[in-house]
């Protein structure tokens, strides 16, 4: 069973981590360790895009060590990019040990409409779960429902499940970490 950890970078409502780890559980059916990680993302913030260096920031979670979890998600609140994409929700190094997530782009108040607190959980535990997906060896599905559907918009995060498809499932269960 895979041994998991979250860790949270800045500040998160203790409700969304519980929720977010429950999900996790659930999904991958592994222990999950929620941590408080402690960052200066100044160094990682790009001041002409006013965004913060996804990459950066994954290789910089990449090099924070926990002996007892195979799987490392650090989760953000901030404005994610890359070089190529003009914002992303999260990423992972594919069959990687490391991944990140970020709430900042999920909310409904940050495409004018009435904040829903149920909506940005649901979206968060996906976008966990998803890139949690990749670290075990998962590309992105073309099953519109699966989790692993890749997301470029929020609406494409409400469209799809929090679980993976039979396919998807399949393979994460190959994979060597879910070997007892």
């Amino acid at each position: 069973m895979p041994n998991i950890t979250l860790i949270s970078f800045g500040y998160f409502e203790k409700d969304i981590l519980e929720k977010t780890a429950e999900a996790v559980v659930n999904e991958f059916h592994a222990s999950v360790n929620l941590r408080d990680g402690h960052l200066d993302l100044s160094e990682f913030f790009d001041p002409n895009r006013r965004q913060y260096n996804g990459n950066s920031l994954l290789k910089q979670v990449d090099s924070i060590s926990f002996p007892d979890s195979s799987k490392t998600l650090g989760l953000f609140n901030v404005d994610l990019y890359i070089p190529i994409l003009t914002f992303i929700f999260g990423q992972a190094f594919l069959n990687g040990r490391t991944g990140i997530a970020s709430l900042y782009r999920l909310s409904n108040e940050r495409y004018g409409m009435t904040g829903d607190n149920e909506f940005l959980v649901d979206r968060f535990k996906k976008e966990v779960i998803h890139e949690l997906g990749h670290t075990f060896g998962l590309i992105h599905c073309h099953n519109s429902t699966c989790v692993m559907r890749s997301g470029t918009y929020v609406e494409d995060i409400d469209q799809k499940n929090q679980q993976f498809c039979i396919s998807c499932r399949a393979q994460l269960d190959l994979h060597p970490d879910f070997q007892i």
